[in-house]
């Protein structure tokens, strides 16, 4: 039987971004199940290196605003930002308004589209999207025509009247969308919305693995375009940091997220809040 002890090693440590390491013992524990430990006899350095010892996190950055960017409000942000790519006095759509499809229409804010559209089934969304910058409203169940011409179960009937009511209000179609709901019906209104010949949908939210997405072959022809993102384009080890320093420089607006705090021992109120669409984003106190 091999018995694995905790071992002492000698690290190069980068105790702060960007200034020079230090060579000191570390403590090292042994294999836990299903692991290894690696003896590394040679090793080299690449510029990425450089990049990962001085792209730290801002240490001034409060961690319990900026821990919410690590997953949604980055994916709808990203979205919007790094695919969508709106230019400034651009229209917008934003198909769901939950917290992914706010940050979604954040990004679109930022980036200055001079029309954000958020289409949503909820009412009560209203008052909360105009703090990220949403300029209208659409509510599918108001239309009795589809909302592309003007769309989650009652996205699969209401959805397909958005896209020519959009249309309609915008001369002929959104320059850009973004899908945030994960029904495929929203996922062909938002694509059948936009603009032809340079319109740009981008689907954020994830179908169920049975789902289709039909749309006429015209769509593509008259030079619409359909993309699809993760995590909003974002690479989280290198690009979350500038995400922080949008953050830290005022030009992202994070609090507008955060609806709940509790303490971990009330995680499950949580799980409670998010369920039943209460808030957008609950901070959990880990020391509580």
């Amino acid at each position: 039987m091999i018995v694995c002890i905790v071992c002492n090693f000698v690290a190069a440590v980068a105790w702060e971004a960007g200034k020079p390491l230090v060579i000191e013992e570390v403590e090292v524990a042994p294999p836990q199940a299903m692991e290894v430990r690696v003896k590394i006899l040679f090793t080299s350095l690449c510029h990425t290196d450089v990049y990962f010892w001085e792209a730290k996190i801002n240490p001034e950055a409060p961690l319990d605003k900026v821990c919410v960017l690590s997953c949604g409000i980055s994916t709808g942000l990203g979205a919007t930002l790094n695919v969508a790519k709106p230019r400034k006095g651009s229209t917008v759509a934003i198909f769901g308004l939950g917290a992914v499809g706010l940050a979604a229409a954040e990004g679109a804010r930022i980036a200055g589209a001079s029309r954000i559209i958020g289409i949503d089934l909820n009412p009560n969304r209203i008052e909360e999207a105009k703090k990220f910058g949403v300029t209208e409203f659409l509510n599918p169940k108001d239309y009795d025509k589809p909302i592309q011409q003007i769309s989650i179960h009652m996205f699969i009937d209401t959805c397909l009247r958005c896209p020519r009511v959009i249309a309609e209000m915008t001369d002929g179609g959104v320059d850009r969308s973004v899908e945030c709901t994960g029904n495929f019906n929203a996922m062909i209104s938002a694509f059948e919305c936009v603009h032809d010949g340079w319109g740009v949908a981008v689907l954020v939210g994830v179908p169920s693995r049975d789902d289709a997405f039909k749309t006429h072959p015209m769509n593509v022809l008259n030079e619409r375009t359909l993309k699809g993102t993760f995590f909003g384009n974002f690479k989280p080890r290198t690009d979350l940091p500038s995400v922080i320093e949008m953050y830290m420089n005022k030009k992202l607006e994070v609090e507008k997220f955060i609806t709940h705090e509790v303490t971990f021992s009330e995680i499950n109120k949580a799980f409670d809040l998010m369920l039943s669409g209460a808030g957008l984003r609950c901070i959990i106190r880990m020391d509580g």
